[in-house]
């Protein structure tokens, strides 16, 4: 789980969240308003929305259009979520549920306190395949 996680408000521009996620190299951002999550916007849904501006704009109008355009509007509201006393297994099940990359981690007053992702997930069971001696025999039940 990432703790130090990188958030949007609704208001932010999609230009902003886009060159956000690249210089971070990141895919996906919780969207937060008051304090409380919101949605989660992924780096395919500001793909989304910037090629599906109209092909009909000049290139001023395209960029005007994009400036504009803001993550309340192109996010995916009330995001699938998870406690952090959930095991790994459960979320891992949850992404596969949803077909999703990556879940935020509320705690128990329902503030974003991390983000698990399908990239943590996968690396933390390389780790444990590498490795299995660290596992005391048991190399999978830290999954269940």
């Amino acid at each position: 789980m990432t703790r130090d996680v990188i958030a949007v408000s609704p208001d932010t521009t999609v230009l902003e969240a886009g060159q956000l996620m690249i210089e971070r190299t990141i895919r996906r951002l919780p969207v937060i308003e008051d304090g409380r999550l919101v949605g989660i916007v992924t780096y395919g849904d500001v793909r989304s929305a910037k090629a599906s501006s109209n092909s009909e704009m000049d290139i001023w109008e395209l960029s005007y259009r994009l400036s504009r355009l803001t993550i309340g509007e192109i996010m995916t509201p009330n995001p699938v979520t998870i406690s952090p006393d959930e095991t790994i297994g459960a979320a891992a099940q949850l992404l596969l549920k949803y077909m999703i990359g990556g879940l935020p981690v509320l705690d128990h007053d329902g503030q974003l306190i991390g983000i698990i992702t399908e990239s943590d997930i996968f690396r933390l069971v390389v780790r444990d395949w590498m490795n299995p001696q660290d596992n005391a025999g048991e190399p999978y039940a830290r999954y269940k």
